[in-house]
């Protein structure tokens, strides 16, 4: 597999997946190996967002984050994605979340003890 879209042909439909390309060590300018440029193209050829972080200072590291989860939300908010779904990947963080969730009348989902 050489690109993300045969990446996600090989996972097959009907995966909705967001991918971030990450060029790290923005920090270390004068040790690129990789231009701007080539990367913006190829995240753009591959429809795929980029931005270029460091990891030493922190820089666009949180900005990774919110980009992905802003462009899942915007799939769930145009109906691309529905986190009901089975298998969707999406997992509320929050156990409130979850039984605002659910269908009024549904029993809640109870925990069961690990027996620790």
């Amino acid at each position: 597999m050489t690109s993300p879209c045969e990446f996600m042909t090989f996972l097959g439909s009907p995966f909705i997946l967001v991918i971030i390309l990450c060029g790290n060590k923005k920090d270390l300018e004068g040790e690129r190996e990789v231009t701007f440029l080539e990367a913006s193209r190829f995240a753009q050829e591959n429809e795929l967002m980029f931005l270029e972080t460091s990891a030493l200072t922190g820089e666009n590291v949180e900005e990774a984050f919110l980009k992905c989860a802003r462009s899942i939300l915007n799939k769930i908010d145009s109906g691309e994605l529905d986190p009901e779904r089975m298998g969707s990947g999406i997992q509320y963080g929050d156990a409130s979340l979850r039984q605002l969730r659910q269908p009024r009348g549904a029993p809640a989902p109870t925990r069961q003890s690990c027996g620790c």
